[in-house]
């Protein structure tokens, strides 16, 4: 017989940017730290994929492309759905931007965000926080 517990599921966290490098370098560092990683490259995939999914956090990026179908798309926009939506209106979100504007940092606080992290990004830094977040002490 067997003393060993079962292994805790993986806590998931939603990377969302539209550069792909960022998203393929954040999911790489966060999947070697123990976590399970969905990432989407627009708003209209963010949302999607929080509502499929149920993320313990969101890691998110401030500014996008204008989008074809002409919804103007920003970080602030996709917080505003997130907490629209029942089942991710208590996940917290981490901001992750390359702009260096104090006045997107004090929106972005303002909106809910709980750390603002400007690109490039410190990933020991980063993943300390996610950790403390997510209350893991370290995987």
């Amino acid at each position: 017989m067997s003393t060993d517990s079962p292994a805790a599921p993986k806590k998931k966290i939603l990377v969302v940017d539209d550069n792909e490098i960022v998203v393929k370098t954040l999911s790489l560092k966060l999947q070697g730290a123990g976590y399970q990683v969905i990432s989407a490259l627009d708003g209209a995939e963010a949302v999607a994929a929080a509502r499929l999914e149920v993320p313990d956090l969101i890691l998110l990026d401030i500014f996008f492309p204008p989008d074809v179908g002409g919804v103007p798309w920003d970080g602030f926009r996709i917080m505003e759905w997130f907490q629209r939506l029942d089942m991710s209106k208590k996940i917290p979100i981490i901001i992750i931007t390359g702009t260096e504007d104090p006045k997107a940092r004090e929106r972005a606080t303002s909106s809910g965000a709980i750390a603002y992290f400007q690109k490039p990004l410190e990933h020991d830094y980063l993943l300390k926080v996610v950790r403390a977040t997510l209350g893991d002490p370290g995987n």
